[in-house]
């Protein structure tokens, strides 16, 4: 393994445990914010969508533009505007200046999500071997991080411009610190060949560095890919925002106790995201979001249906331990369906995720009022059965006569 690829890894490494801290860092101030701009609960909710919109718009702009310009020079950018725009909401005065905030924050926050999945993905095809989850386990580690800063600087009375200045400096010393070790833009080999053998259309001539040029179709498989994120991250969005209300509303656990429910969902969901990589490599994506949802699955309806505090929590545990390596299968199988395109691929499957992470409290709160909350959540039950049922879309598709004729050509040479 050369040494430029293990410093890329270490710098793919650093962006998502810096996206990470950046937006915890948001997370943790929140109340500080809402209680600075004087607006309502219900207010603040409606303001958070633009920061999913934002995060969307940036997705699918970035998604191209990697593919363009390259991961090493779209990264740096959107660390740069998401760690910067950390700061805007500590400047907001009413309803209209922190939604604007929060549409710049989404927006690079959406930026930086695709274009660091994206040049994962091509360290991932430097080592030949699954790397993509640790890589979202950093992230999850970057957000737990700045709870623990973002809780101590609180208690230490800082104002909240100060901290989320810190936060944006912080953020710019590691882009900065970072940026030199992230790879170039894979080039393709002579006669439109891809740089990992197979037949590519619609690419530059090797050696100038160019992307290739016009708007390709997205496959099906990679909607479908797309898709399955959007239902298993519609589930993690249930558990981010329904997990303590489960406990606390219908087991009648004190506010204290209700609060490991989302610790055992996350804490299991972190170290699974350690673990799933080498899963991956003896088993393959299939296998681990096969039974990885299926776990899931049952981990939750254990929760949902138990009448006993414990039971519950250690389905809550196991729900995030069977989620955790699930949706870095679909950035890297779309990242890997095509390398001329992996920034497109990769945008599809994270715009339609986050909207899906979105959708999970709102699509649980309506249906609150037909049936208890523990039955609704068989919903997400039933998700997770969907996504098991459909794991074998994550099997590449069989290469075509041109591509092995391509392969045939380059290997000869």
């Amino acid at each position: 393994m050369n040494a430029s690829l293990k410093a890329a890894r270490r710098a793919t490494f650093a962006f998502f445990a810096l996206n990470g801290f950046v937006m915890g860092a948001w997370i943790v101030h929140i109340p500080a914010v809402e209680s600075r701009t004087g607006i309502s609960h219900a207010v603040l909710g409606w303001l958070l969508l633009l920061l999913g919109a934002g995060a969307f718009a940036g997705m699918q702009l970035c998604g191209r533009l990697t593919d363009r310009v390259g991961a090493r020079r779209v990264v740096p950018a959107g660390a740069v505007l998401c760690s910067a725009a950390v700061v805007l909401p500590a400047l907001a005065v009413d309803a209209a200046t922190l939604g604007a905030a929060l549409f710049l924050l989404g927006f690079g926050n959406g930026c930086l999500d695709v274009s660091m999945n994206t040049h994962a993905v091509q360290v991932e095809r430097g080592y030949g071997r699954p790397v993509m989850s640790a890589f979202h386990a950093v992230f999850s580690l970057g957000g737990v991080l700045a709870a623990l800063v973002g809780a101590r600087l609180v208690t230490w009375g800082w104002d909240l411009g100060v901290t989320l200045t810190a936060v944006a400096v912080t953020g710019l010393v590691v882009t900065l610190c970072a940026t030199p070790a992230l790879l170039g833009p894979p080039v393709p080999t002579g006669g439109g060949a891809r740089s990992d053998g197979t037949a590519s259309t619609g690419t530059a001539a090797a050696g100038d560095g160019a992307r290739p040029a016009g708007r390709r179709r997205t496959p099906r498989r990679v909607w479908a890919l797309a898709v399955l994120a959007l239902l298993l991250m519609l589930c993690e969005g249930v558990a981010n925002d329904w997990s303590v209300l489960h406990l606390e509303d219908v087991l009648g656990a004190p506010a204290a106790t209700a609060a490991f429910a989302y610790g055992a969902f996350a804490t299991a969901m972190t170290v699974g995201r350690l673990l799933t990589d080498r899963v991956a490599a003896r088993t393959g994506p299939v296998f681990v979001v096969r039974y990885g949802a299926s776990a899931a699955g049952v981990g939750l309806a254990v929760a949902a249906l138990s009448p006993w505090v414990a039971p519950a929590l250690v389905g809550w545990a196991v729900f995030g331990l069977g989620l955790s390596g699930c949706v870095p299968q679909f950035f890297s199988a779309a990242g890997h369906a095509d390398e001329d395109a992996a920034g497109a691929h990769v945008s599809r499957v994270a715009g339609l995720g986050y909207l899906g992470m979105l959708a999970g409290p709102a699509v649980i709160g309506p249906l609150t009022h037909l049936v208890p909350l523990n039955l609704a959540l068989l919903l997400p039950v039933a998700l997770c059965a969907v996504a098991a049922a459909a794991a074998g879309v994550l099997r590449a598709d069989p290469p075509r006569e041109a591509d092995r004729s391509g392969r045939c050509r380059t290997e000869a040479v």
